[in-house]
Parts: C-alpha cells; structure tokens; sequence
C-alpha cells in the first residue's frame, strides 16, 4: 500500500483512517472467536489451544517476513491478540 498523503496531518489523517480499518478487523476476528468459542463449548473441546496458538502467530510472522515488517514485533502483537481471542471465548 503506498502513502497518498503529503503533509503532516493529511498522514495523521490517514494513520487515523488506518487506525479506524485495523479496529474493525480486530472486532471481525473478535465475532469469529466468539462463534469459534460457542463452537468448542458445544463439542466440550479446551478453549486453550497451545499447539494452534504457537501456529497462528509463526503464520503471521511468516506474512511479516514477507512484507518486510519486524517479526518479533508481530508476534507480540498476535501473543496478544491470542489474549483477547481466549478472554473471548471464554466469555458467554
């Protein structure tokens, strides 16, 4: 994705627009946790998931690799994505 602004708050701006689009996403992930949760509940199946954690997060890393982006930085952030996710479908 190439930057369209120019000046400093036209970038601000668009930092907020993309701040607003990763908010949304992460509510989207958050709603398939829950169902996900719903779903192993049903099926009397851990909510915790180690091995499938540990699998996420060397994906995602895999797709920062790629992109460029710092890896250990994503999976932090995934580790705490992780967090939510579980709090998520723990909840009822």
């Amino acid at each position: 994705m190439e930057v369209r602004a120019s000046t400093l708050e036209e970038m601000r701006e668009e930092i907020r627009r993309l701040d607003a689009a990763l908010i949304e996403i992460l509510a989207e992930r958050l709603a398939v946790v829950r169902r996900i949760g719903e779903l192993k509940r049903n099926q009397q199946v851990p909510v915790i998931d180690p091995a499938r954690e540990a699998a996420v997060v060397a994906h995602v890393a895999r797709l920062a690799r790629a992109r460029g982006l710092p890896e250990d930085g994503v999976r932090e952030l995934f580790w705490r994505v992780m967090a939510l996710s579980r709090r998520e479908q723990n909840a009822d």
